[in-house]
């Protein structure tokens, strides 16, 4: 064993020698009061001081206090050095120093030190743990008794004691003197020493497990973590979070005819967010060259490479390309745009599929859930107003905010199925969620603002027999605001097709055929969900498309046709058609691996927005959505197309016009 002295001053000479650079930051600091992290590697530590790093992962409760006194040990020779060496009247000492650790990249990323939340064990207590999930509950911020001294009335000697949370927090005196000497004192009485108290910032938060680890029928488990000092309100609910720390046991609050019990607690030494760490997936180069050589392969035919991406979206539904595509285009999503003035345009899209039983809407839903880095799927019927956004709760005496679906699936993707279930206040209360990306809350007596940057993929039935002439809040129960907040809305209507009858009965016959089967198979294996999933993130972190000329000519002869065609009532949905058309169009060219939205970009936006039931069609060139299939000369397709509507919206003077400007 290691003398807690020696143990000490081998801390303090380590951190001198490579955080240096940390201790004069934290001299320079003209506070003297506050609370300072010093960020350790445990691996570089591992490697330099073995014996201490293997007794800080066994007894961290005694160590992590031991590595707080070195660091301002150290911090006092930096400081002294810094004052009379170099003449520095800027520095400042310092009362606290807490150390912070980093397990990365050491050996406690094992499953033993980091477990699933809903894996803690009576094992782990006691030894240093690391445990990764969501923020679904934040408490408010306390002062917290941390510390004070006593004097041991026959030897004179001074001793700090520490509250313990297994008591609740109390403070125990030791039951004979503490005092390290040859010679035990062996006292009793002790005299508490004015004015040596001391307090910190102490809040309590409570994070979950992700549900994308668990399998079906599983229950997300939780567990409460401890925040003191420079670690308070650091974190939010909905963040995903790695917590570093001491588990140990609080008693549960009493209550009359309970059984009063033992609830695991996590005190953090260090919490961070995930969402400012690298993506989890991992995107190595060798990856990215294969999706450089792919587009080189299809320079001549983008469209047809288009098409074998989007074949592996749900790849066990037949058909559906209008979907397959609107459903890429969602989850790949647009540029966010903040002009001078603050005022932000979401980049998200938002996707509503209306159909009948049996065409497929929920195996989509859960398709893109697994596309998505982090997804919260839920039922209309199942979800409430508070469920959705914010719920209050009571916990120990005091309201705490506990994070509902839209809070939790903050950056990535909300699929609400069954959405015609929900009742209709439930409904209203994700307006804001859906457009400003934010969900503001005054519920007993607390007032905030959560973060919703979530993109939201809906389902639902229509009201009884679809009436094609009837507008959409008319065909189910979505009100038109509502409505209006989706980008694309999308009617999977069952009509009768003998053409698409055929075709898709010979599909599901020929699955029975072993070869032709297999055929099938190898044709879905080009883009396999875990290829797909790293494309689709990889084009959202490296691109930032921005509109051509050409694009803009083809949106703005578009928007200006649909305001001349649109009632007074449905004046004010074609401008959030216009912002929609821009997400779109920059979500087809991030598709199609481009940093610019050009005019086939531009096309293809329009028609998937021309598929939508929201708006009046112009174009007319699209049929049922249930009964798109993928074509066999896409780019041959698209020239139709794309002569089709700029017939209709006229702007083809306005391109020669533009070119004959150019030259």
């Amino acid at each position: 064993m290691i003398e807690k002295d020696e143990c000490e001053k081998s801390m303090a000479s380590y951190l001198i020698r490579h955080h240096s650079d940390q201790l004069r930051s934290i001299a320079s600091s003209p506070d003297p009061n506050l609370h300072f992290p010093l960020f350790l590697d445990f691996a570089e530590f591992m490697a330099d001081e073995p014996r201490i790093a293997s007794l800080l992962f066994f007894q961290p409760n005694t160590y992590f206090q031991l590595f707080d006194d070195a660091a301002l040990w150290a911090h006092k020779i930096i400081f002294s050095e810094l004052f009379t060496t170099h003449n520095d009247n800027n520095v400042v000492e310092k009362n606290f120093i807490h150390v912070r650790v980093n397990i990365f990249g050491s050996p406690l990323e094992c499953p033993e030190t980091f477990p699933s939340i809903g894996r803690v064990r009576v094992q782990h207590r006691g030894i240093l743990l690391t445990l990764k999930g969501t923020v679904i509950r934040s408490g408010a911020t306390k002062m917290h008794e941390g510390e004070r001294k006593y004097i041991c009335q026959k030897c004179q000697n001074s001793f700090t004691v520490y509250p313990e949370v297994e008591a609740r927090n109390s403070i125990q005196l030791p039951s004979i003197c503490p005092t390290r000497k040859s010679k035990p004192c062996g006292g009793t009485k002790f005299q508490f020493v004015e004015n040596t108290i001391v307090c910190h910032d102490y809040q309590e938060i409570k994070i979950q497990e992700s549900t994308q680890v668990l399998g079906v029928g599983a229950i997300p488990r939780s567990i409460l973590v401890i925040l003191k000092d420079d670690l308070v309100d650091i974190v939010k609910a909905g963040d995903d979070v790695i917590v570093t720390g001491l588990l140990t046991a609080k008693w549960s609050p009493e209550l009359k005819d309970v059984r009063c019990d033992l609830d695991p607690v996590l005190i953090a030494n260090n919490i961070r967010r995930t969402k400012e760490l690298k993506s989890d997936i991992d995107i190595s180069d060798d990856i990215v060259m294969k999706f450089k050589q792919f587009w080189d392969h299809y320079k001549d035919a983008p469209l047809k490479g288009r098409n074998a991406i989007l074949r592996g979206v749900c790849p066990q539904v037949f058909g559906l390309f209008t979907v397959k595509l609107a459903v890429a285009l969602t989850l790949i999503g647009g540029v966010q745009h903040v002009d001078a003035s603050g005022t932000r345009v979401r980049g998200e899209s938002h996707l509503l599929l209306v159909g009948d039983p049996g065409t497929g809407k929920s195996q989509f839903l859960k398709f893109a859930a697994k596309l998505s880095n982090r997804s919260v799927i839920t039922t209309g019927l199942g979800s409430t107003s508070a469920g959705l956004t914010v719920t209050a709760v009571k916990d120990g005496g005091e309201w705490v905010l506990e994070a509902g679906a839209l809070v939790l699936a903050d950056g990535g993707l909300c699929c609400i199925d069954e959405f015609d279930s929900m009742r209709e206040h439930d409904r209203a209360t994700i307006h804001e969620a859906m457009e400003q990306q934010t969900i503001s809350v005054a519920k007993a007596g607390l007032v905030t603002t959560l973060s919703t940057k979530t993109t939201v993929f809906g389902a639902t039935n229509p009201k009884g027999h679809y009436d094609p002439d009837q507008p959409l809040s008319v065909n189910t129960t979505l009100s038109g605001p509502l409505i209006s907040r989706f980008d694309i809305v999308l009617v999977l209507l069952d009509t009768k097709n003998p053409e698409w009858d055929v075709v898709v009965s010979s599909h599901i016959l020929s699955e029975a055929e072993p070869d032709r089967a297999n055929n099938d198979e190898d044709l879905a294996n080009i883009w396999p969900l875990s290829t797909l999933k790293r494309y689709i993130n990889y084009v959202k972190e490296n691109f930032r498309p921005i509109l051509t000329r050409e694009a803009e000519i083809v949106i703005s002869c578009y928007y200006q046709l649909q305001r001349k065609s649109a009632t007074d009532n449905a004046a004010r949905t074609t401008v959030r058609m216009l912002e929609s058309l821009i997400r779109l169009a920059q979500a087809h060219a991030r598709l199609m691996f481009r940093n610019e939205v050009t005019r086939l970009d531009a096309v293809t936006a329009i028609l998937c927005i021309e598929s939508s039931m929201t708006t009046s069609a112009i174009v007319d060139c699209m049929g049922n959505a249930l009964h798109s299939n993928f074509t066999e000369n896409p780019d041959q397709e698209y020239v139709k197309q794309e002569k089709l509507i700029l017939e209709k919206l006229g702007s083809i003077d306005d391109f020669s016009h533009m070119n004959n400007m150019e030259d």
